[in-house]
């Protein structure tokens, strides 16, 4: 069964589409939580969470002893970005009304699969040129060291659109650095995140995982609701050579 086919049948069952909106609205979850929303045995959550992981719907990440398990909006995006996007209207690419009920910071997690090999998709998370290909048209310069400075732009930006700094380095494997975001004045106030990139060969492919978290609960969903449309972006490029052109994906072009 293709990626697509998938995530169709995924969708397609109403109870699986209740933990979608479950994890929407609370995202990173315990089996426990999600089962206590539901009329169902804890059999059957589980049945129908492997499917949604199955499909890349759900990703799950170990916290301790717990394992939570967070809404990846990516392969919802590839379909939009397929059959949709030529033909919508300009929208705001962000998970809106999205709410953290947790008292602890945010985090989002993202997975994505593409058809390259860890070499070249690192060089395409940290090379300037290539990034700026599918951040919004914005690049990315460091020296990709740790405690070196980081910063996010473009020519006609009229100024820098992110900073951080560089915290972790492991090519072609994991990079993690802080980011802050300078784009406007309503993102400035949200201090510093954390942005965690992780690559793993499987096959001729890799799998990348990409967490954002250390955000404060509620934080404004700019800082991450553009994660889907930069992957899909990242994934369309080095998969085809061609840009991804939905609407704003190139806004700083």
């Amino acid at each position: 069964m293709s990626g697509v086919d998938a995530v169709f049948k995924a969708l397609a069952d109403p109870t699986r589409r209740s933990l979608l909106d479950e994890l929407f609205r609370e995202d990173g979850q315990t089996l426990s939580a999600l089962e206590a929303r539901l009329p169902m045995t804890r059999f059957g959550v589980m049945k129908h969470l492997k499917q949604l992981e199955e499909a890349g719907l759900v990703v799950t990440k170990r916290r301790g002893r717990e394992k939570l398990h967070f809404l990846n909006p990516i392969p919802i995006r590839l379909v939009h970005d397929r059959w949709v996007g030529k033909y919508a209207e300009p929208f705001a690419a962000t998970l809106s009304g999205l709410k953290q009920r947790l008292e602890q910071p945010m985090e989002k997690v993202f997975e994505i699969y593409i058809r390259t090999t860890p070499e070249r998709l690192w060089e395409a998370i940290t090379d300037p040129e290539i990034r700026a290909k599918y951040n919004f048209g914005a690049g990315v310069k460091s020296d990709w060291t740790p405690g070196s400075r980081m910063e996010m732009g473009a020519p006609n930006a009229g100024g820098l659109l992110g900073e951080g700094e560089i915290l972790e380095v492991d090519p072609p494997r994991r990079l993690v650095h802080t980011l802050r975001a300078l784009w406007g004045e309503d993102v400035k106030s949200e201090g510093t995140s954390r942005v965690t990139w992780e690559i793993e060969p499987v096959g001729d492919s890799c799998r990348l995982l990409l967490t954002h978290d250390q955000l404060r609960e509620g934080a404004n969903d700019q800082l991450y609701g553009g994660w889907p449309m930069i992957l899909s972006g990242l994934k369309t490029w080095l998969e085809t050579g061609e840009l991804l052109t939905t609407p704003g994906s190139l806004m700083y072009s």
